[in-house]
């Protein structure tokens, strides 16, 4: 009961939130409108993540300790909050984006003294120490991740249901743990629960759907970050580096194949098409449910691997040779898709 009842008070919160923001964003335009990329029908408001924010806001400022790390995460999911309403309303450059990520990023770091400072022993011979540069390693982690889950954010649920997968995972290994920060983790996902039952309108179709927005996905991925800084530091040590890349594997493997494909076809990294992992799904045939069910499970099995070798102790240079090869695998397939395909079909 201690954490059930603000599990759900989370979730009852997000659900008057949207109720009460959905009305203001339609009347102000804080709605996504279809195009040549957006295949929905018509103005869905983009109120997700503002209610994800307020109602866990709301519930973690009483039942969790309040310190200067927890009041600085705060500001800076409100700093990157306003910056995905405003992004979700002006459609702000990648320039501005990038620049309010790495005051985040700097928030974080220099506010809250929390940086990479190694890699652990993924090279099984030593501890792979970063030092000062691990700094600059975390501004690029915070701005990865941030990006990693606004770019996965394509089909109702998606962002959503990866995030529940990651949150669940971070819950777990902090109570694990027995650290106190496990509670941040289980409010978001009270709160995005709350969110999907009107972005899905499963088991109530009757509900007006909504969106998450950049505000959302990106508030989503800075939290995670945080998370993911604060679970490796030497003084908490709630797990280790390389399980960080298990908890995050599909966004994170989403996000660098797509650039690299961008890149090679000599466009921008940040220039959106249709060629992520959930395009590829729909183009082989699946619709969106089929599409979001296998992806949902794919990074729940590399979450689960993830949590289960940190747990068993599995050598991190292991762990890390093992995601390698998947990023491979993954990669190959998204590069080799349609030959693939056909070579499956004639089996």
């Amino acid at each position: 009961m201690e954490y059930l009842i603000p599990l759900v008070t989370v979730f009852c919160l997000t659900c008057v939130a949207i109720k009460v923001f959905n009305p203001i964003a339609q009347r102000v335009g804080l709605v996504d409108l279809p195009n040549e990329r957006k295949l929905h029908v018509g103005a869905i408001p983009l109120i997700g993540g503002i209610s994800i924010y307020f109602s866990v806001l709301l519930v973690s400022s009483i039942v969790i300790e309040q310190s200067q790390v927890f009041n600085l995460y705060l500001i800076s999911a409100a700093l990157i909050l306003f910056l995905g309403v405003l992004d979700d309303k002006y459609d702000l450059s990648v320039r501005v984006r990038m620049a309010a990520q790495v005051i985040t990023a700097s928030i974080l770091i220099f506010g809250a003294g929390l940086y990479l400072t190694s890699f652990g022993h993924i090279l099984h011979f030593f501890e792979f120490r970063l030092g000062y540069v691990g700094i600059v390693v975390t501004v690029l982690a915070v701005i990865g991740a941030i990006n990693a889950f606004n770019m996965v954010d394509g089909i109702d649920g998606l962002a959503g249901m990866l995030s529940l997968v990651t949150f669940s995972s971070l819950a777990f290994l902090f109570y694990w743990a027995d650290n106190s920060w496990f509670m941040l983790p289980l409010l978001f996902i009270g709160a995005i629960v709350g969110y999907l039952l009107f972005n899905l309108k499963w088991p109530f179709p009757s509900f007006e759907k909504i969106f998450m927005g950049d505000a959302g996905s990106m508030l989503i991925g800075l939290t995670i970050v945080w998370m993911l800084v604060i679970g490796t530091q030497p003084d908490t040590s709630v797990f280790r580096p390389v399980t960080a890349l298990y908890l995050i594997a599909i966004p994170l493997m989403d996000m660098t194949a797509i650039m690299y494909r961008r890149v090679k076809k000599g466009t921008s990294p940040f220039k959106p098409d249709r060629d992520h992992l959930h395009h590829i799904f729909e183009r082989a045939g699946y619709n969106r449910k089929q599409t979001l069910i296998r992806i949902s499970l794919a990074s729940l099995l590399l979450a689960a691997i993830g949590v289960a070798a940190e747990i068993a102790h599995v050598p991190e240079s292991i762990m890390f040779t093992t995601f390698l090869a998947i990023f491979a695998a993954y990669n190959w397939a998204l590069s080799n898709v349609w030959q693939l395909l056909t070579w499956i079909r004639k089996q």
